[in-house]
């Protein structure tokens, strides 16, 4: 009962956190827009049925029955279509836009998605408030509105990272031993457990025992793990005199490390591989002993690095979705197992919070590290993603500022008239085929989650 109640605040903390994730993004976009004068008429976050909402001056603020997203409503977010006039409704999506004096014509599907966008924003602006419209902005005040919700996940991310590494730190390899192995395996054995037939591995026989913290081998003091393991593969059949500290009392051993095949490591302790792929392997000297890992709290100087080195990839999956998706697709489908470090649904990631929450034998101090972690990956996730140049998103939007910028400095430069906002409203049908994508996209990654989530615990 104990670990189910766990895992549910698990899962509680994971959507409260996003929830307030997502409230900051809006609120990056909300205070830019009213300092600009812009007129937001709501700032809900969810989205489908009303939870509750209250109107203060001439914004609604509210929450929505599904928290996977938010939003503002800025009046006139398109502009009206060049040398045309509002006209009243008509059938559509949402009303119609057409040319002043030209001759009434049926439009077709698409150039009617397009005229009802721009009806539908011309909508929003009543009167006397052109002034205030989102397109009459502008270039670099509609880019500050768009960029300051992604601006603000970031911020969320620094901050996240600043309290995980700072204040709670790393897990780095330390002198003290972790595990003793019972016996001598070879590193390409298949076999996890030990036989009876089994030599007995010189660590064991010799005494040591985890939480041994290592002082000196062979009169050299020890202050790192890979001294330790350097000293210990280069003295096969060496007797080996060694002093460990155990719970305070210094302990003198003495070891003879067995010639056995192992991996070749690189310097930073991972497995050399040859041009095939296949790990290099040489006989050295083996005690069978692993690290302990242990918290180290990091300076301030190494927040930015490790954001930074979390956009990188977290850009690198964002490239690779369409791959990533179909691999997703293959395990939820197959019988293949799921990547670890693939796409996961919000519903993936409250099923990880909560089952890292539920484990007893993970300390609480690592289970708030764990959280702090995962919302500060979450929202690396939305700024990244938000940036992608493809409206309905962020990026979308200010791709088309940046393009009307360069259109209004060539006309400037070359003396050409005025060219006018950019259309924004043609991608209209663009961007519905990149809302059914991502709702595809959604729909795959929750089904994966709830039929083959991603296994972090073997």
């Amino acid at each position: 009962m104990e670990s189910v109640l766990l895992f549910i605040l698990g899962v509680v903390v994971i959507v409260v956190g996003l929830a307030v994730s997502i409230g900051l993004h809006e609120i990056g976009h909300l205070v830019p827009a009213k300092l600009f004068g812009v007129k937001v008429t709501q700032y809900m976050i969810g989205f489908g049925p009303t939870l509750w909402s209250k109107k203060k001056g001439e914004t609604e603020y509210g929450f929505k029955a599904i928290p996977l997203g938010g939003y503002i409503s800025m009046i006139g977010m398109f502009p009206p279509k060049k040398g045309g006039a509002v006209q009243s409704a008509s059938t559509g999506f949402f009303d119609t836009l057409v040319q002043e004096g030209a001759p009434e014509k049926k439009p077709g599907a698409m150039a009617t998605m397009v005229d009802d966008a721009r009806q539908a924003s011309a909508d929003t602006i009543g009167e006397g408030e052109h002034h205030r419209a989102f397109y009459t902005l502008p270039v670099y005040k509609r880019i500050v509105i768009m960029l300051g919700g992604p601006t603000m996940n970031l911020l969320i991310a620094i901050v996240m990272f600043s309290i995980l590494l700072m204040g709670f730190g790393t897990t780095q390899t330390s002198t003290t031993v972790g595990s003793v192995s019972s016996c001598v395996l070879p590193a390409t054995s298949d076999r996890q457990s030990c036989e009876s037939s089994d030599e007995a591995a010189p660590g064991a026989a010799a005494g040591l025992k985890p939480g041994d913290r290592f002082v000196s081998i062979g009169g050299t003091a020890i202050t790192s793990w890979s001294q330790s393991t350097q000293i210990i593969r280069g003295a096969p059949g060496q007797a080996l005199q060694m002093v460990v500290d155990r719970a305070g009392t210094e302990v003198a051993l003495t070891i003879t490390p067995k010639l056995t095949e192992r991996y070749v490591l690189d310097s930073a302790g991972e497995p050399v591989t040859d041009a095939a792929g296949a790990p290099v392997t040489e006989q050295v000297g083996f005690v069978g002993i692993g690290a302990a890992g242990e918290l180290v709290r990091q300076p301030a100087t190494a927040v930015m690095p490790a954001v930074g080195d979390t956009i990188a990839s977290t850009a690198g999956i964002i490239i690779q979705l369409p791959q990533r998706l179909v691999d997703v697709a293959n395990a939820a489908f197959g019988p293949g197992e799921r990547d670890p470090n693939g796409p996961m649904s919000m519903v993936g990631v409250g099923r990880v919070a909560g089952e890292i929450a539920s484990i007893d034998t993970i300390p609480v101090a690592s289970k708030v590290a764990t959280m702090v972690g995962i919302l500060g990956s979450v929202n690396i996730a939305l700024f990244v993603f938000n940036l992608v140049p493809l409206l309905p998103l962020d990026g979308g939007h200010v791709a088309g500022a940046l393009w009307e910028g360069i259109r209004r400095a060539f006309a400037k430069l070359f003396k050409r008239p005025e060219p006018g906002p950019v259309d924004m409203a043609k991608l209209m049908p663009l961007t519905l085929a990149v809302v059914v994508l991502l709702g595809g996209m959604s729909l795959l990654l929750v089904y994966a989650d709830i039929v083959k989530p991603v296994n972090l615990f073997g």
